[in-house]
């Protein structure tokens, strides 16, 4: 009897019966600057109400309203929304199920996981230095116990590795991903680096996913590396804040052999 492949997991947005803690991108500095603005014009208007300037309080209460509406942005971006663009852009690539992915910068592994969701045959590695000012709480091990949480354990590895020096022989992959990780690297002739490295362990008709602020520059590097590659803007689930923000979606293929 011809054996039944086990259907690919699609989860209407990365969200469902997800169990993992995946920490705010940009560590706790980000939602840091926002309390700090919102202290700040808490004060501005005790003072303007103590020294009877109702107009200075009213415009510091709308400053008030549009920093917490930045602040609720910034958290939704940095959680359901990234989920949700990640299992969107998964979807899109209509996996078989048994590939190899890798996930460079995975952080705690909010992306890593929504890959090893889809691969019941696969596996999905992470790679990181586990910076915390990246992402808070960064750690090898809270990926780890991500992976436990969401019954992925199985078919996820992490290891320690810089993305401009990747410990994998050439052609390894079929999947390269990675979220908000390349423009944490310092220079752009280092982040050229990392995508040449992407490229290397890329195997022959190998695809690469990419969101990052800027990572349109990075198309460049892929094309002269000899990639077919697109750019476009993602939706206002990549504000982090900032309306009509805009992060954009690199995607890449490698030539077949």
């Amino acid at each position: 009897m011809e054996a039944i492949a086990e259907p690919v997991a699609r989860d209407g947005g990365g969200l469902a019966g997800s169990r993992g803690q995946y920490g705010i991108d940009g560590g706790v500095i980000g939602v840091s600057v926002f309390g700090l603005v919102q202290a700040g014009l808490a004060g501005t208007v005790a003072w303007a109400v103590r020294h009877r300037r109702p107009g200075i309080a009213r415009l510091a209460v709308v400053a008030g309203v549009a920093v917490a509406g930045s602040a609720a942005s910034y958290l939704y971006s940095t959680g359901p929304g990234k989920r949700a663009i990640w299992a969107e852009l998964l979807d899109e690539l209509s996996l078989r199920g048994d590939e190899q992915v890798l996930d460079v910068g995975c952080g705690r592994g909010a992306v890593l996981m929504l890959a090893a969701r889809r691969l019941p045959g696969g596996r999905a590695v992470g790679a990181d230095l586990w910076r915390r000012r990246d992402q808070s709480g960064n750690s090898r091990a809270a990926t780890e116990r991500n992976a436990v949480a969401e019954g992925v354990r199985d078919r996820v590895d992490v290891v320690d590795a810089d993305a401009r020096d990747l410990p994998f022989p050439a052609a390894s992959f079929d999947l390269v991903v990675s979220s908000l990780a390349i423009s944490n690297i310092r220079g752009a002739g280092e982040r050229g680096r990392a995508m040449r490295e992407a490229v290397r362990v890329l195997r022959p008709g190998g695809r690469l996913r990419i969101v990052d602020d800027g990572a349109d520059r990075y198309a460049v590097v892929l094309r002269d590396a000899g990639c077919d590659v697109t750019v476009r803007q993602l939706d206002w689930r990549t504000w982090y804040g900032i309306p009509g923000h805009h992060l954009p979606l690199v995607a890449a293929s490698k030539p077949p052999s």
